[in-house]
């Protein structure tokens, strides 16, 4: 018994130590999600009056521009799937994970081709294990994405996207579609794992797109509607990836939150019931040791009882 307690108590300290690296890690999460909220929303404004602005130009100028032009017979296609660089977040990578293998189960059924491009470790680690082919991943910034992450993620899938079919160029090969699959943020409880079409670009859509009766603005072009767009269009493809960042990385966190605390509760169950267990374990062993010391008092008066 005395063996058996003295493991119950060493499970005990073991456990209030994980317990107090879960809570801190929860009372972390907490106060970076306020940031990336406040960030995801500091961007939304340049994200909406861009869209407006793209989708004026797009519509007065009558420019067939190569990031607007529908392929005719699309074979290849780019996914951009967007994960975290650490674990501790429960369900949220694997969530993104799975989604991004219907998408690309959905677009094999097209008789598509796909280029899988990869944010984050843990989707990078995902896809190396199962021997399946990374054009690019990018690392490093899951919780805390940077514009100039997102421009160099933009530049890669748009170079994807204007190389002909079938040709590499920088070790990147032409695709006639991107798309993108990242995690939405909703609320703290409500983290939803969504696919999106980047290119060819559909510029009104989602919660970016001008609200119903919203005019348009008229724009004079100058020098014409063709540069403008080439300067525009970049930019909002851009935006659309750094959007997306900056809702997963508040997913990320939101969900490293929830997962922790999960932890943190577990933990003080797993406590309680060692206690408990450990109580009883003493509790049997004084209860044999005063067993054993009334039988030793008694065999000795037997003893003495018959000496006599």
């Amino acid at each position: 018994m005395a063996v058996s307690l003295r493991e119950y108590r060493a499970r005990i300290r073991s456990t209030e130590s994980m317990k107090k690296i879960t809570r801190a890690m929860e009372l972390i999460a907490a106060s970076r999600i306020i940031k990336a909220q406040q960030r995801a929303q500091a961007a939304a404004p340049y994200a909406r009056e861009l869209t407006r602005a793209v989708s004026a130009v797009a519509t007065f100028s009558n420019v067939d521009h190569p990031l607007t032009t529908e392929p005719e017979n699309p074979t290849r296609a780019a996914v951009l799937v967007v994960t975290s660089d650490r674990g501790l977040a429960g369900a949220y990578s694997a969530n993104v994970l799975k989604e991004a293998e219907r998408l690309v189960e959905r677009l094999g059924a097209e008789g598509k081709k796909v280029d899988l491009y990869v944010s984050g470790r843990k989707g990078e680690a995902y896809f190396k294990f199962r021997q399946r082919d990374v054009a690019r991943a990018w690392t490093g910034y899951s919780d805390q994405p940077s514009y100039d992450d997102a421009k160099a993620i933009g530049q890669t899938l748009i170079s994807a996207f204007l190389t002909e079919t079938g040709e590499v160029v920088d070790d990147i090969a032409g695709a006639d579609e991107v798309h993108v699959v990242f995690t939405r943020f909703r609320s703290m409880l409500v983290q939803e794992p969504q696919a999106i079409r980047l290119l060819p670009l559909e510029v009104v859509e989602g919660e970016e797109a001008p609200e119903q009766g919203d005019l348009l603005p008229l724009y004079e072009f100058e020098p014409s509607g063709t540069e403008v767009l080439d300067a525009l269009l970049p930019k909002y493809v851009q935006s659309r990836i750094f959007f997306a960042l900056l809702q997963a990385a508040a997913s990320e966190l939101a969900a490293r939150q929830k997962a922790m605390k999960s932890a943190t509760d577990n933990a003080d169950e797993l406590i309680k019931k060692y206690k408990r267990i450990a109580n009883q374990a003493r509790q049997a062993g004084i209860t044999q040791e005063i067993s054993e010391i009334v039988g030793g008092v008694n065999a000795l008066a037997d003893a003495q009882a018959g000496s006599e």
